[in-house]
C-alpha cells in the first residue's frame, strides 16, 4: 500500500518486536575501517508465532529496521498447551546448549534473558529453561531456543481408535 507520495504506509502492529542485542561491528580494510551496527531483534504475537531476525546497517535505526522485517519474515509455529510446552526438548546451536521444561499452571517464567524474552513473544507463561552451553552470546542463544521450539510436536486427540490401539 503506497500513499500518494509513495512511501510505504506501516501495517497495523499485529507482532510486537524487541530489540534483543545490539552490537557494533567492525570491517578493516585496506581503505581503512568500515563501521556498522548490527541488530538482533525478536517479533512475536502472545499466541504462538515467533521469530528471529539478525541485520546490519550503517545506522541502528537502519539495522533494526531490518532486523524486525527479518524476524516477521521467519516466523515459526508454537504449539503452547495449557500455556506451556507440550513436553521437554533440548537444542544446540554452536556452543549454546539448552533445556526447555514444560511447567504446571501458575509456576511462570524461569528463564533468563535471551530465552524469557523469546517465551514472552511466543505467549507461553509457564515454562522451565537452563543454558547449559558456557555462552553469553545472545545471538546463539536465541537461535538455539528457536530451534528447540522448533522441535515441539503435538499429540493429536482427535486420532482414530484404530491408530490407537495399534500404538
Amino acid at each position: 500500500m503506497r500513499s500518494e507520495r509513495g512511501a510505504f504506509n506501516k501495517p497495523a502492529p499485529e507482532f510486537d518486536s524487541k530489540l534483543l542485542d545490539l552490537a557494533r561491528v567492525t570491517r578493516v580494510t585496506a581503505g581503512g575501517k568500515h563501521m556498522r551496527f548490527r541488530a538482533v531483534v525478536i517479533a512475536g504475537n502472545k499466541k504462538g508465532k515467533v521469530g528471529v531476525g539478525v541485520a546490519k546497517g550503517l545506522d541502528v535505526q537502519a539495522a533494526v529496521e531490518k532486523a524486525t522485517r527479518q524476524a516477521r519474515k521467519h516466523l515459526i509455529e508454537v504449539p503452547i498447551v495449557n500455556d506451556t510446552i507440550p513436553h521437554e526438548v533440548s537444542a544446540k546451536y554452536g556452543p549454546a546448549r539448552l533445556i526447555l521444561k514444560p511447567q504446571h499452571k501458575g509456576r511462570g517464567l524461569v528463564a533468563g534473558g535471551t530465552i524469557r524474552a523469546i517465551c514472552l513473544l511466543a505467549g507461553i507463561k509457564n515454562i522451565s529453561s537452563k543454558l547449559l552451553g558456557r555462552t553469553g552470546n545472545k545471538l546463539n542463544n536465541a537461535k538455539a531456543t528457536m530451534e528447540a521450539l522448533k522441535q515441539l510436536r503435538v499429540r493429536h486427540a482427535t486420532a482414530t481408535p484404530e491408530a490407537k490401539a495399534q500404538a
